[in-house]
């Protein structure tokens, strides 16, 4: 599906962009990356008493441009014309019975993200993050990925009629490399870490004069992974669940999704109740859980990280502050996993639900009992 036709406003209610950390604001009208302060992550911010109107109950429930666009007024871009979408967003939320039983929950959930287009939830933050790129005139784009956010990307980039290169793990799934050469993507593999390809993919990016999009390095992935807060109030009739468990790596989703239920309160589509979010990572990696532990604000770089779970491989996150603040905000916790429970509970979550998940919910499965047993997740 390319881009929109209509060359008409979309509604969006964005303001400007402020610092994670320095709370600086500045304009959303020119390209930006990350905070020109400190180097850290950037987040868009929105008119939200402008959105409040617009953005109501019953208009959701007839709008017709499905997906994840149906939230427009809090998503940052302008013109539907720069809309790349391959139908992105509205992925279910479904009870797990058989599954919850067998880990002693009574009501457990699992969003099923692999509806999404490119088979996760990488196609969020990429649609929302190319369409604003090429709003602002941006045609060329790079960005560092241990597999899915990398398909993601080139599929975007196709849509638009943009460029994408990319840089993978050399031990990267090879249907995520499959994917980009096929989507017609340049891909570069590299002998280390997702870390080291981040620092790769930045002189490409000068030498190219292409647009990084590696997580938290520019603005708007953020807002395509936000939806995903905004879909479970509105599934749970404007409630929100009493836990969030969440396999992390560059923690996007986690820190999208409270940035939305924020919004969505002073939006008034629900109140102020949070859920705790709770953080799974691997025992070969797994900084924000030590950070965590230790009380720290950073977390320090994971030494010679190692898991099967790539898209959870990730020794030093860029929102590592935000992370940590979300989970000790919310009443949450940082669980890491060891390797055989996640290959183990990766197959079992399948034979119990039907749904074929990747080693990433294998590890956030694989918390549940051992959270169960703490105590730290009650049985209802």
């Amino acid at each position: 599906m390319s881009s929109l036709s209509d060359d008409g406003p979309t509604g969006s209610c964005l303001e400007d962009l402020e610092g994670s950390l320095s709370r600086v604001h500045y304009s959303a009208d020119q390209v930006m990356t990350t905070d020109p302060n400190d180097g850290r992550p950037l987040l868009a911010r929105y008119r939200l008493r402008e959105a409040a109107a617009k953005l109501t109950r019953e208009t959701l429930a007839v709008r017709r441009r499905g997906g994840l666009w149906r939230w427009r007024e809090l998503l940052p871009v302008k013109r539907w014309n720069h809309v790349a979408t391959l139908g992105e967003g509205a992925c279910p939320l479904f009870p797990a019975p058989r599954l919850g039983s067998r880990l002693g929950l009574g009501n457990l959930m699992i969003k099923s993200e692999s509806m999404n287009p490119t088979g996760s939830f990488k196609a969020r933050g990429m649609a929302v993050a190319v369409s604003r790129a090429i709003e602002l005139g941006i045609t060329r784009f790079v960005t560092a990925s241990a597999g899915n956010a990398a398909g993601a990307l080139v599929a975007y980039t196709a849509c638009a009629g943009a460029t994408a290169t990319v840089v993978m793990p050399a031990d990267a799934p090879l249907a995520n490399q499959t994917e980009v050469l096929v989507l017609g993507g340049y891909l570069i593999l590299l002998e280390g870490l997702i870390s080291d390809c981040g620092r790769l993919a930045r002189p490409i990016a000068d030498r190219l004069n292409a647009f990084d999009v590696t997580t938290l390095k520019e603005p708007y992935r953020i807002e395509g992974k936000e939806t995903m807060g905004f879909e479970l109030a509105e599934d749970l009739e404007w409630r929100l669940p009493d836990v969030v468990v969440y396999p992390t790596g560059g923690g996007t989703g986690l820190i999208g999704m409270w940035k939305a239920f924020a919004e969505l309160e002073d939006a008034g589509l629900i109140g102020s109740g949070r859920p705790r979010m709770i953080s799974v990572q691997a025992e070969g990696c797994a900084p924000i859980v030590r950070a965590f532990r230790a009380g720290d604000e950073f977390a320090a770089t994971w030494e010679n990280a190692a898991t099967g779970a790539a898209g959870i491989r990730v020794p030093s996150a860029i929102g590592d502050f935000l992370i940590l603040d979300v989970i000790r905000t919310s009443g949450g916790t940082a669980v890491a996993v060891n390797e055989n429970a996640i290959a183990e509970m990766q197959a079992f979550i399948t034979s119990k639900t039907g749904v074929f998940v990747g080693l990433e919910t294998g590890a956030a499965g694989a918390a549940l009992p051992v959270l169960v047993e703490s105590g730290a997740v009650s049985r209802n």
